[in-house]
């Protein structure tokens, strides 16, 4: 038994699990097209790209359906996108999250994908306590080491609930295997010149299989 490609820690969904002769092909299932729903936090850029992060930057500003619909053009069709430093694309023998975790630097690989639909569904906006009951429910859900307890007392700083208000819009992405959604939400903001992170992600479609 086996499954065919892994969900990050913070991300929910389908995943698929092959037995007997079906573990032989792995490949196959591998290289299967994706569908994901997710979201995106405006506001807060991290090392991960999502939630589960160190705090890199903040900047209290709210985004307007209008200003993410110009730039999503932008992303359709075929891109170079640069594999986030916490993943497990090995390099010279080691995960790529192992030179992050010890500090030691090191040339980040890149890889082709294709998008071939992203759509914007909706935005909302949320107060910063609301936001910080959110993201600590949500770390508190993640088993294993993942820096859980640093990074919480980062956001607790971070929210100190004086009701200021993010924008976190939703999204749907048709998009090719081995595409990265939190670089994308990280790219979103990077277009608006505004810090942003997926909030959350959640695999709806792999190939013909669906949730």
């Amino acid at each position: 038994m086996t499954y065919a490609g892994r969900l990050d820690p913070m991300a929910s969904g389908l995943l698929i699990i092959l037995t007997r002769e079906e573990t032989k092909k792995k490949e196959k299932y591998l290289k299967l097209n994706k569908e994901y729903e997710f979201e995106v936090l405006f506001g807060f850029s991290t090392d991960t790209h999502d939630i589960l992060g160190e705090v890199l930057n903040s900047k209290n500003i709210l985004v307007s359906r209008d200003d993410i619909k110009k730039d999503l053009k932008n992303f359709i069709g075929e891109n170079i996108q640069k594999y986030p430093i916490y993943s497990s694309k090995t390099v010279k023998g080691k995960p790529l999250f192992t030179y992050a975790r010890s500090g030691e630097e090191v040339e980040i690989p890149e890889r082709k994908i294709f998008i071939k639909k992203l759509k914007l569904i909706k935005i909302k906006q949320m107060n910063d306590k609301k936001l910080s009951q959110n993201i600590e429910k949500r770390i508190k859900k993640v088993k294993g080491d993942f820096r859980q307890e640093g990074i919480l007392k980062i956001w607790k700083k971070k929210l100190k609930g004086n009701d200021a208000r993010y924008t976190i819009a939703s999204f749907k992405v048709s998009c090719s295997s081995g595409t990265y959604v939190r670089v994308i939400a990280n790219s979103l903001g990077d277009k608006l010149k505004v810090p942003s992170l997926a909030y959350s992600i959640r695999r709806t479609k792999v190939g013909n299989y669906v949730i």
